[in-house]
């Protein structure tokens, strides 16, 4: 009996010390044409079937009381991941911090200048052309990157042999149309950033960094002018809109009085009950978009194919 212990012992001892010897921290899976996993072979062998790059355009920036400074990084590469289980296409993140200096007031934002991001994305982009690789879907996950965006693409269009476009917008077309509120349904209430819409997302995409426990929904301390606004911008006003965010969510040095700190008090920039997130809204709106800008890479495919 002693020797068949001793045996048994041997035998288990070898097993016994890879667990000890592997990051107890470690459980991911490796992912499907997500960069980070791949071997070098392994990307030439998706050249072969694509010159497609999705590349996510972040930030690292206060989420509320609720939600992890990583939320626009973390859900914008999960949707990215997503398209690319459906779709061959190359998942490239290449920073996460993005331009954030109107949450600077708030602990853990990282802010980059813009013409830092700019630079670093176009770099990048010239690497993955040298490699085959041709289009690029730029994904922007955070409004505040929106027209930095916009010019890598710009650059990349006008300076490479690369052909790039914003995924959010390409598509746009494709995405299923909100039902039509009845006159009789009560007032849309402004949700943005940290609130209802981006709460919900989390709790489908990363439900165990959401901590629901410490959730409130924000005091808003907009200037006057713009909390008059408020309802025209909740309804979805266009010129309401477009002049409300260019001034809303500045940074304090501006004097426009719009920096996070000075409209929230929590952080959340919208005055819907957080309560009123839901995981099955966020997986309803994430597939909505994944769905569509599969649709959109599967027709750029069929209008210029693979080279």
């Amino acid at each position: 009996m002693r020797k068949l212990l001793f045996v048994t012992a041997l035998l288990l001892a070898p097993a016994a010390l890879a667990a000890q010897a592997t990051n107890p921290l470690w459980n991911e899976q490796k992912i499907k044409n997500y960069l980070p996993h791949m071997s070098w072979p392994e990307v030439q062998d998706l050249r072969t079937r694509t010159d497609m790059v999705i590349i996510p355009v972040a930030s690292l920036e206060q989420h509320a009381l609720h939600l992890p400074i990583g939320t626009d990084f973390l859900n914008g590469l999960g949707r990215a991941k997503l398209i690319a289980q459906k779709t061959d296409v190359l998942v490239a993140p290449i920073l996460m911090p993005g331009n954030s200096l109107y949450h600077m007031e708030f602990a853990g934002t990282i802010t980059l200048k813009a013409e830092t991001i700019q630079q670093v994305y176009f770099e990048a982009a010239q690497s993955l052309i040298r490699h085959g690789f041709r289009r690029f879907l730029l994904l922007n996950s955070h409004g505040g990157n929106q027209y930095i965006t916009k010019y890598i693409a710009d650059r990349i269009n006008q300076e490479t042999e690369g052909i790039a476009v914003e995924l959010g917008e390409a598509a746009d077309p494709y995405r299923t149309p909100a039902p039509q509120t009845t006159s009789s349904a009560a007032p849309p209430v402004f949700d943005r950033h940290g609130g209802v819409g981006e709460t919900s997302a989390s709790l489908y995409m990363t439900p165990n960094l959401v901590n629901m426990n410490v959730a409130k929904t924000a005091t808003l301390t907009l200037p006057e002018h713009l909390q008059r606004m408020l309802p025209q911008v909740a309804a979805g006003d266009p010129t309401a809109s477009l002049v409300f965010l260019a001034e809303g969510l500045k940074p304090r040095e501006t004097g426009k009085g719009t920096s996070t700190r000075e409209m929230t008090n929590t952080g959340t920039w919208g005055s819907r009950e957080i309560t009123q997130a839901s995981a099955e809204r966020g997986r309803r709106e994430t597939e909505d978009f994944v769905n569509a800008a599969v649709k959109f890479i599967e027709r750029w495919k069929e209008l210029r194919p693979v080279r």
